[in-house]
């Protein structure tokens, strides 16, 4: 191993208690002792002499920011109906969405179901081979309520996610 003399030896110990690590202890002993050795020498050293390098304090992880909960939908100034005008349909009291899943679906479907939305109307709903997905409605344009599709959506991505697709 190197032979140090006991100055030499007390530098180092001095150099390990100011907080230097082994590449430093290492280059100072090269630079101002002029004793060259390979870092796994210099670790031998270390331990041969029973100096314990400090370990940096390893900084804390930065605290994990919570994310922010999705904005609430702004409710929309409430229209009143002219008299005699039928209520809107998304207005209907006690509607519940409720979506379902065919046990077998049709040909060119690889699943289907229907979903019925709180104004009540039932649509057939399904995805074909290519992963388009399709709605057919009682009438021809039947659009369901504004705020019914997210809740369609979230509902038919984990039925579709319960069935691996």
């Amino acid at each position: 191993m190197a032979n140090l003399t006991p100055q030499q030896r007390q530098l180092v110990e001095q150099w390990a208690a100011e907080g230097a690590n082994l590449n430093q202890i290492q280059d100072r002993l090269r630079t101002e002792c002029s004793v060259t050795l390979t870092y796994m020498e210099t670790r031998l050293l270390i331990m041969e002499l029973g100096i314990k390098i400090q370990d940096k304090p390893r900084e804390a992880p930065p605290p994990e920011e919570k994310p922010a909960p999705p904005p609430e939908p702004a409710v929309a100034d409430e229209v009143v109906p002219e008299e005699g005008a039928p209520a809107p349909a998304e207005s209907v009291p006690g509607g519940e969405l409720k979506v379902t899943v065919d046990e077998i679906p049709p040909a060119g479907a690889l699943i289907s179901g229907k979903a019925t939305f709180t104004d009540g109307t039932t649509v057939q709903w399904f995805m074909d081979q290519m992963g388009r997905f399709g709605m057919r409605g009682p009438a021809p344009g039947y659009q369901p309520p504004a705020a019914d599709i997210p809740a369609f959506q979230r509902e038919l991505d984990t039925i579709l996610q319960l069935r691996g697709f």
